[in-house]
């Protein structure tokens, strides 16, 4: 069972785009997002479909974790509806002077935007959807 269970570290563009394609499609529930002021930690907590795995298509709930971030913004997302589920499109970042701006991207123009030091994002398969 475990071999399933995947876990991938960003580093930089390259591993940042690998955790987008993996993560694309993803379901989020708004009580799933959490940012941890204090330890600059920002989590998302997701039920994914397994895109890596060569077997048939499996939904994994998954971790994503983003560390050193400084700043979060988001737009469109309704945070006293903690139920609302969004769907994940995809994941991108632009460089800002000296930081990272990386933008969540959810279906219907939500987006939350995490201004971090340096690219640490890790995605950690938790288990599978039964």
């Amino acid at each position: 069972m475990n071999k399933y269970l995947a876990k991938i570290i960003a580093s930089d563009q390259e591993g940042l785009q690998m955790i987008s394609v993996c993560t694309a499609g993803a379901k989020v529930k708004v009580e799933n997002i959490k940012y941890l002021a204090s330890n600059k930690v920002f989590l998302l907590s997701m039920e994914r479909n397994k895109v890596e795995a060569d077997q048939e298509s499996k939904r994994i709930n998954s971790i994503c974790r983003f560390d050193f971030v400084d700043k979060v913004k988001s737009k469109n997302i309704n945070q006293a509806n903690p139920d609302v589920v969004l769907e994940l499109i995809g994941i991108d970042y632009l460089k800002n002077k000296d930081n990272f701006e990386i933008n969540l991207i959810f279906s219907n123009n939500a987006l939350i935007v995490l201004t971090m030091e340096a690219i640490e994002v890790r995605l950690e398969d938790q288990n599978e959807v039964k």
